[in-house]
């Protein structure tokens, strides 16, 4: 009985090519593998972090940061970025305090109290004007993504701190009497004993992974954002695909608006500050690329987890808020570096035949390699 031994040219590595790539492996999870560390390292540090309570309470707190990094996904798998969602934040909610606390018509001396439905509306369609600016700014006019978006960030929070004169809204639980109850729904009540702000992530990222995945929208997006010359050539409507997707990243801000002002039962112009930056950090630790074309909702979830159980687990063992700001901002800074390591580690790998032989013209011998299975 003969054993047959490799043909000469096929590596070791070859050979062993169907096995485990650890590292790879390693580099591809680093989002959970990270999520992973933080929640066993806060467990030892703190007995009161892994509870049930606890952890409902601070998915809670993720909800918020993961439907903005939704929409912030939108945008950037678009090769653009959108600066002005957290002020979209603080105006949303405003809008949904100024009709809560009466709209007042001094002329006729009428009060009109919308219902706290209709005021949710309102406020989610205001956001989705902003994101409409937005895009029109960068497809129609021209604007680069990160001016545009700077300017609105002005505007927007201005607006906000115009229509309350630099004043918070109080007490947005309304009265029955006036028929505007019911806002503080969104931010104190539970299904099943989940809070509804972490069922309307799900339900949002549902959604968004249905449509890049599913619809002819989600290839035109990553179509648009990995060649946007070419994708236009080929006929996709990418002065649409800008709009829209800056309409749903206004929309997201603006359901996260309205949950931040629910939970607190209070509209304050300046909520939402820097949200936009934890937004994108969350995109880009779920391995999202900046230059667009590259990323999913599983990623950018995995990020926000990661983003928002470090903060709150800072928060929890007592640490500085200036402490809290550095360990977050090393980890944005890990995440992009070893997103760069990964897209080289790929390039390297496709432009690698297998085994490390190439043809030879000359002799027209194939490489060893080139047609063996997986």
């Amino acid at each position: 009985m003969s054993t047959k031994s490799a043909p000469a040219g096929i590596s070791k590595s070859a050979r062993f090519s169907g096995g485990l790539d650890i590292p790879r492996l390693l580099l591809e999870g680093r989002a959970f593998i990270a999520l992973i560390v933080i929640v066993v390292a806060f467990s030892i540090l703190s007995p009161n972090y892994f509870t049930v309570e606890n952890l409902l309470t601070m998915s809670s707190h993720v909800a918020i940061f993961a439907i903005l990094a939704v929409g912030m996904l939108m945008v950037i798998l678009n090769g653009g970025i959108d600066l002005s969602v957290g002020s979209t934040v603080g105006l949303s909610g405003v809008i949904a305090g100024f009709l809560l606390q009466g709209v007042k018509i001094p002329a006729i001396g009428i009060a009109f109290y919308p219902a706290a439905w209709v005021s949710v509306i309102v406020a989610v369609a205001v956001g989705a004007l902003v994101g409409w600016i937005n895009g029109a700014l960068v497809s129609r006019f021209g604007v680069a993504p990160f001016v545009a978006t700077l300017g609105t960030l002005y505007v927007v929070r201005g607006a906000a701190l115009l229509i309350t004169g630099g004043l918070t809204y109080p007490n947005l639980r309304g009265e029955a009497a006036l028929g505007n109850t019911g806002f503080d729904w969104f931010g104190f009540n539970r299904i099943l004993g989940i809070p509804i702000g972490v069922l309307f992530m799900i339900v949002i990222a549902a959604v968004a992974a249905v449509v890049l995945s599913r619809s002819p929208f989600g290839r035109w997006l990553y179509a648009s954002g990995g060649n946007e010359r070419a994708a236009e050539l080929s006929g996709i409507p990418v002065k649409k695909v800008k709009v829209r997707i800056y309409v749903i990243s206004g929309i997201c801000a603006a359901i996260a608006g309205v949950i931040v002002s629910s939970e607190l039962t209070s509209a304050n112009p300046t909520s939402g500050n820097s949200f936009e930056l934890t937004a994108i950090a969350a995109v880009v630790i779920g391995g999202a690329a900046l230059s667009g074309g590259r990323g999913n909702i599983r990623g950018v979830l995995l990020g926000a987890f990661v983003i928002g159980f470090l903060s709150d687990g800072l928060v929890i063992v007592g640490v500085s808020e200036y402490w809290q700001m550095v360990f977050k901002g090393a980890v944005i800074v890990v995440a992009v570096m070893l997103n760069r390591i990964e897209r080289r580690s790929k390039r390297v790998k496709a432009t690698t035949p297998p085994g490390g032989q190439s043809t030879d013209p000359s002799k027209g011998v194939k490489s060893a390699t080139a047609s063996s299975p997986a």
